[in-house]
């Protein structure tokens, strides 16, 4: 990782620009001087080494300079004898705004309930994100290279901040879509909290690895020629590692049996365009057969966190079972950096970065800001609450989601086991206050029954003033259907816990 301000500007694929790098060469200097003397808790390394690796991260991510100032100065404030004001007066509102959101959420207290603790966290860590997602990725990418040097710290307190990047860190990065920096946290937390399992899980992987690399090889090179009889133009073709803690999942639900893993052995392809991506996927059809009802289109359905690639699973070379991912470079940027990866991708010549609520400077689909600034609203609407405000977040965010649509091809995106109540108030508050029947994929259902997957959901509605039925807080799943159905029974007069 980068040591020089030099190695550091080096790893961003857009080059600052020169008022961006002159922000950013500024902040390595004053941070450096500010830490100066500083060492980390392993008593050998400068502490100032960790706000260049926390730097590295975001820039890695395509960040701009604002971002990465903010992050090599994020412990400035609080860890030396600088103040804001100094660093707002050195390099700007933009920059202190960031920095001491960066602070705010840092400055949790560890109450008596452990479990009332992390709730806190996660709620701050939300709420930060509605107001600016600089925030949060500068707090995930410092969390990431703690979690890196976290064998310093003593055992109770590695257990801890172990445990809440799995139950903080972890499901923020997830909703994000930063899918790496979220498979090495989850990685490096399953090294700290269950220990026993991770050496198991590691040996079982590194015996696997050679005899099944050297059959990866093999596939990339069949593909890599067939590719070239077709003359389509190909920018990458690698195998991909399956981190260790979503192994050990997979394996729990299949017996701890490593031969019942049928995405163990993988291969990513990378293409210019999505085209190229059907493309490729006949391709491999042609060459390997593939396993009937394991082709998954996310490119067509995205997932609600903005994931998009085709992934087919086919028998490969001597009939052996291995999953393809097939996707275009900035699908697999997104994939990896998620909602950061939008920056990469800025037709801006000059990069500015990018505020919730504000004016876009970056090109962020709207689907994937909208749950972003629902935090707002719920916030305001549980005043506060932390008990209400986490059910939210397990509820709306942290289950899996699902893609529903209306009957204009519209996709509603609602976590699992979501009815139309739900679906209904996900369109509109007046849709669900006056909804009287619903229709899944034609056939007349209950305002309870469970929605899957691609189902087409119609909802029926009254043309008189209606209100909702008090029994629909008994089957609605997200919060914001119930408190949406909660506060038009109060504006008639009927009171509801």
């Amino acid at each position: 990782m980068p040591k020089t301000l030099k190695e550091l500007v080096k790893i961003r694929r857009i080059p600052f620009d020169k008022e961006q790098l002159a922000r950013v060469a500024k902040a390595y200097e004053f941070a450096k001087k500010a830490h100066a003397g500083q060492k980390r808790k392993n008593g050998v390394d400068d502490y100032f080494e960790h706000c260049v690796e926390t730097a590295a991260i975001l820039v890695k991510m395509g960040l701009g300079s604002i971002s990465t100032a903010a992050a090599l100065l994020h412990d400035v404030p609080e860890d030396t004898s600088y103040t804001m004001e100094d660093v707002e007066r050195e390099f700007g509102k933009d920059v202190a705004f960031v920095i001491d959101g960066v602070t705010k959420v840092g400055k949790v207290r560890l109450r008596e309930n452990a479990q009332e603790y992390f709730l806190e966290n996660l709620r701050k860590m939300f709420l930060a994100m509605a107001a600016d997602i600089r925030v949060v990725l500068i707090k995930i990418a410092d969390r990431l290279h703690n979690m890196r040097t976290l064998e310093y710290l003593p055992e109770k307190k590695r257990e801890r901040i172990a445990r809440e990047t799995m139950e903080v860190f972890v499901p923020i990065a997830n909703r994000l879509g930063i899918g790496e920096v979220k498979g090495e946290l989850e990685d490096l937390a399953f090294k700290y909290l269950d220990p026993e399992n991770y050496k198991k899980i590691v040996k079982l992987e590194d015996e696997a690895f050679i005899g099944r690399q050297v059959y990866v090889d093999r596939a990339i090179k069949e593909l890599c020629e067939e590719f070239k009889k077709e003359k389509l133009k190909v920018i990458d073709v690698h195998g991909r590692a399956k981190h260790y803690y979503s192994l050990f999942v997979k394996l729990q639900d299949r017996d701890m049996d490593i031969t019942k893993i049928h995405d163990l052995s993988a291969i990513r392809i990378v293409l210019p365009t999505v085209a190229n991506c059907y493309e490729a996927l006949g391709i491999v059809h042609k060459k390997y057969n593939p396993l009937i009802g394991r082709i998954k289109d996310y490119i067509s359905l995205p997932k609600p966190n903005g994931y998009r690639s085709i992934h087919t699973t086919v028998f490969g070379p001597d009939g052996k079972i291995l999953e393809i991912q097939i996707r275009t470079e900035r699908m697999h940027d997104e994939a990896e950096y998620g909602i950061a990866a939008h920056w990469i991708y800025s037709e801006k010549k000059s990069w500015k970065d990018f505020i919730v609520g504000k004016k876009k400077n970056v090109d962020i689909p709207e689907d994937q800001l909208r749950w972003i600034t629902q935090l707002r609203e719920w916030q305001r609407e549980t005043g506060g609450q932390t008990d209400e405000f986490w059910a939210s977040l397990k509820i709306d965010f942290f289950k899996n989601h699902i893609f529903a649509f209306t009957p204009k091809g519209d996709v509603i995106d609602l976590p699992e086991k979501a009815t139309p109540v739900d679906f209904a108030y996900q369109i509109h508050t007046e849709v669900g206050d006056r909804m009287e029947s619903a229709k899944i994929n034609g056939k007349m259902v209950s305002l309870g029954h469970e929605i899957h997957n691609g189902d087409v959901v119609e909802i029926a509605t009254s043309k008189e003033s209606k209100m909702p039925n008090r029994d629909w807080l008994k089957f609605a799943k997200t919060v914001q259907a119930k408190s949406k159905i909660k506060a038009s029974l109060r504006k008639h007069g009927i009171e509801v816990v």
